[in-house]
């Protein structure tokens, strides 16, 4: 019999510490959370859980308004990634046609690169924020940086676990197309009870890395509490072995005062597999009763960063795996694509894009004799 499987945890005091002894805790840590379960829980890294159920009772406050408020705040023309997302809108890549159950609101709490936002309009958007809001819009803000700082120390750990530059990962996120997302996982009605409806699809996030604070279930009172059943909330699955060929479900629950991290694709792709991507999913409970918030960092490469094997993870198996070469910018594009954010023809903006350049030039010519 197999045993139940136990997710490292990394201590950020190990992180920064002088001893030796503590960074090798952690970079062991890390190589087994990040390349086995593609996860690790985080202890000592100064959220505080008072300010998150400020956050949340403010962000249910907005969810709350009139829809027609809501759309004003529900922006299609830049692929909803800041704003608020509709419910029934975003699908995981492999999913069987169920959208995602739940609603949400986009921000970018870090600087944007001032070029980018040229370049990639959409994905280097301006915040936008509802108005009357005041705490839901600072509370957004100063936890969504908090765990950008938590994620950039897991980066120079993961780093110094791989015996690479210290900021190399640091470096490749400077000013890259971070966002926080709130969600709220709706009530399922009765007839949806038992039907296997979901409240996120499985599905490996295709950003860097991924920093979860913790959510909250919601009864019918309106009161936070506890999981409804054994089977709601977040699942991970673990990396493929002998014994399990599909890999382990593992529940994602943290010991008390841990907050979670998992690897993205782009982390992934870089390691050149030593790090894998966290297949997750979100469980409905069996109960019309209930409905969940919560929030998820996503830490992204800079859109000019190539999403390939750093020379150190190259092998023949991981070459072969992760080719052709791809910049960030067109990954995330494609991306948004996928999963239904971004329209189809979102695909015509990579590339060359001058070809009418030559046609008006000819139709001129033309018309000119």
């Amino acid at each position: 019999m197999s045993q139940e499987p136990q997710v490292p945890v990394v201590d950020l005091r190990d992180l920064a510490s002088p001893r030796q002894e503590d960074q090798a805790r952690a970079s062991e840590a890390l190589m087994l959370g990040l390349g086995h379960y593609g996860l690790v829980y985080i202890r000592n890294h100064g959220i505080d859980a008072k300010e998150l159920d400020t956050f949340y009772d403010s962000f249910r406050d907005v969810c709350d308004r009139d829809m027609s408020e809501k759309q004003t705040w529900s922006k299609p023309d830049i692929w909803f990634q800041r704003g608020w997302t509709p419910p029934n809108t975003e699908k995981a890549v492999v999913a069987g046609g169920q959208p995602d159950f739940k609603e949400c609101f986009f921000v970018a709490p870090e600087p944007l690169d001032p070029v980018c936002k040229l370049q990639y309009p959409e994905i280097y958007a301006e915040n936008i924020w509802p108005e009357d809001a005041p705490e839901f819009q600072s509370t957004y803000l100063s936890i969504g940086h908090q765990l950008h700082e938590i994620g950039l120390a897991l980066l120079r750990g993961c780093a110094r676990a791989l015996e690479l530059e210290p900021y190399i990962f640091e470096a490749a996120v400077w000013q890259g197309p971070h966002v926080t997302r709130a969600l709220r996982y709706l009530n399922l009605s009765t007839e949806q009870v038992d039907q296997d409806i979901l409240w996120g699809e499985e599905h490996t996030d295709f950003n860097l890395l991924t920093l979860l604070p913790g959510g909250r279930f919601i009864d019918k009172n309106g009161e936070y509490c506890g999981r409804p059943d054994e089977k709601s909330g977040l699942y991970l699955r673990t990396r493929s072995t002998e014994e399990h060929p599909n890999g382990q479900m593992v529940p994602g629950r943290p010991p008390e005062g841990c907050i979670v991290a998992q690897v993205g694709q782009q982390l992934e792709i870089l390691t050149g597999g030593v790090f894998t991507a966290t297949p997750h999913v979100i469980k409905a409970p069996a109960s019309v009763e209930y409905s969940r918030v919560s929030m998820a960092h996503f830490i992204h490469l800079h859109s000019h960063e190539i999403l390939f094997p750093m020379p150190t993870c190259q092998t023949d198996e991981s070459i072969q795996a992760y080719s052709p070469p791809v910049l960030a910018g067109t990954y995330g594009t494609k991306t948004m694509v996928d999963i239904g954010l971004a329209p189809s023809h979102a695909i015509e903006q990579l590339g060359y894009r001058q070809y009418d350049r030559l046609g008006s030039m000819r139709a001129e010519e033309d018309s000119s004799k």
